[in-house]
């Protein structure tokens, strides 16, 4: 016997196909929102995003005995006091460093266009490639195109994040809101798990379980993944002499949150800078294995400990979520997109587990066990 709730109307849709429209009305509202609203909600954004990593912390001061007020307040204050200590003492040298890098980069590139030379002759005759002009008007053409579109894509997104009442918003709104945040965390995902339609409250939960863990293993780890990455890379740089090295191992440890970009862009810069800087083979060399060693220490200790095989975000689909959101929404959709990521792909693997057990698929065949719609893990 058909249960009455899941009866088709007269156009013989059952109940749980005609409330995709609601759905789908209820998500274009909300971008549309998000979109009207992006700079407004810069400062909300970045405090749920500090929150979300700081509960933890906050959750095991509880477990040690602190009150929920008091242990946001530590965590509050500890926070606050190492952002403030990052601007006064590093933020000011990375932007002398930048300056200086900007200054210097035409003697850089002259000085390494002379050092190359040479021994791109031996490779032009041996191979018949072209001249190094031409090579170089080439690059220049190619470089100019990507930098016009980064260039470009930074304005959006310093136009629609980083002017002067926006960037108070974040220096006094943000720790409000975290403060919030941090301390009512539990009591508003008590509330929404009872505002949760009981029919399918436990496939709701199982499926923010599993996109809280994507978050928690990309978001968490691979910041922790960026800062070690950037120590590591600046201070290697730093001993090795080369110039700009805090700036650029702290660029390359930063944009390792990018899969690729990071190591690859701070990788080229350091070996362009080294041959430009140094007189023979051996600093340039030294840099090279800075970069190696990091990647050997990120892919084999970092991220398989920080991180761990339980994310499932390919490196495509997180370059593609971060282009999009700054591209729509500006730095709002910078601080979205990972978690949308995550989101979409939860979403996406347990609609296509659905899909597998479905008669549309199967047709006339035995329907195969039900796929885990959670992320898997390795075990320890």
């Amino acid at each position: 016997m058909t249960d009455a709730s899941e009866a088709p109307d007269g156009n013989g849709l059952p109940p749980r196909m005609r409330r995709w429209p609601s759905y789908l009305a209820a998500l274009i509202v909300f971008l549309i929102l998000v979109y009207l609203l992006r700079t407004v909600l810069l400062p909300f954004v970045a405090g749920m995003g500090v929150a979300y990593f700081l509960d933890p912390v906050c959750d095991r001061l509880e477990k040690w005995g602190c009150s929920r007020v008091l242990a946001t307040s530590i965590v509050t204050a500890v926070f606050a006091l190492i952002v403030v200590l990052a601007f006064l003492v590093i933020v000011p040298i990375l932007i002398e460093q930048f300056s200086n890098f900007i200054r210097d980069l035409p003697g850089m590139v002259e000085r390494a266009h002379q050092r190359l030379m040479p021994l791109y002759g031996d490779l032009q005759l041996r191979f018949d490639l072209p001249a190094l002009d031409d090579l170089g008007a080439m690059l220049r053409e190619r470089l100019g195109g990507a930098l016009g579109f980064v260039g470009n894509a930074l304005q959006g997104v310093v136009s629609g994040g980083a002017a002067l009442a926006n960037l108070l918003s974040l220096l006094f709104i943000t720790p409000v809101v975290t403060f919030y945040l941090l301390r009512d965390w539990d009591l508003l995902i008590a509330r929404i798990n009872a505002l949760l339609p009981l029919d399918h409250a436990e496939t709701i939960r199982q499926q923010m379980r599993a996109i809280d863990t994507t978050m928690a293993g990309f978001l968490r780890g691979q910041a922790s993944v960026c800062l070690v990455l950037g120590a590591f890379y600046a201070t290697g740089l730093m001993l090795v002499g080369l110039p700009f090295g805090l700036f650029i191992g702290m660029m390359a440890g930063i944009l390792t949150f990018i899969p690729y970009v990071g190591s690859l862009s701070g990788f080229v810069i350091s070996m362009a800078v080294a041959l430009a800087s140094f007189d023979g083979w051996h600093g340039p060399a030294i840099v090279a294995a800075i970069f190696v060693s990091g990647q050997v220490m990120e892919g084999n200790f970092l991220t398989p400990k920080l991180v761990g095989d339980r994310v499932g975000l390919h490196p495509v689909w997180i370059i593609f979520a971060l282009l999009a959101g700054g591209a729509l929404f500006g730095f709002v959709g910078l601080l979205l997109a990972v978690p949308v990521a995550a989101a979409i792909g939860v979403l996406v693997r347990f609609g296509i587990g659905h899909y597998l057990q479905s008669p549309l698929y199967l047709g006339h065949h035995q329907a195969p066990p039900a796929p885990s719609t959670q992320p898997t893990t390795t075990p320890k």
